[in-house]
């Protein structure tokens, strides 16, 4: 048990290390492409912005899910996983949270999975606070512009 506590910790560090980057270096390239212009209005780039974030962070995300995916499937306690696919795509349902139940882990290894939820839980909110903050900075920027007239 003790092994698997200390295996989730690392892997959590590891998914929100990756997280962080992957944070930091889209707010530089938002700053640098995006915030420095004088005027932003919705149109088709502030749209392309949006979906190009959406996809950004999702691909972390999935980055994230495969990284849990690979220690399910490279732990040598766990041996319910013939292929690499199946091992993450049950780390995609546990990372998620939707937990569809039909592929388990023993019950010795199976706190993996809850350290997973949580980790996800977390960065998925991440991700979904960074949409939102971009948003609201979009929309707080057509404002400002939109009372100086």
């Amino acid at each position: 048990m003790f092994l698997n506590i200390l295996i989730g910790l690392i892997i959590i560090g590891i998914t929100v290390f990756i997280q962080a980057i992957g944070t930091k270096f889209w707010v530089k390239h938002l700053v640098n492409n995006y915030y420095h212009l004088p005027s932003i209005s919705f149109n088709n780039r502030t749209v392309r912005l949006l979906i190009y974030t959406a996809l950004f962070l999702l691909f972390l995300n999935f980055l994230e899910a495969i990284i849990w995916g690979l220690t399910y499937y490279l732990h040598p306690g766990i041996t319910e996983f013939e292929s690499l696919e199946k091992a993450i795509y049950f780390s995609l349902v546990t990372f998620t949270t939707l937990g569809y139940g039909e592929i388990t882990i023993s019950s010795t290894n199976r706190i993996l999975a809850g350290f997973e939820a949580m980790n996800g839980i977390l960065l998925l909110g991440w991700s979904t606070a960074m949409m939102f903050s971009l948003l609201q900075s979009i929309v707080r920027k057509i404002i400002k512009q939109g009372n100086k007239k």
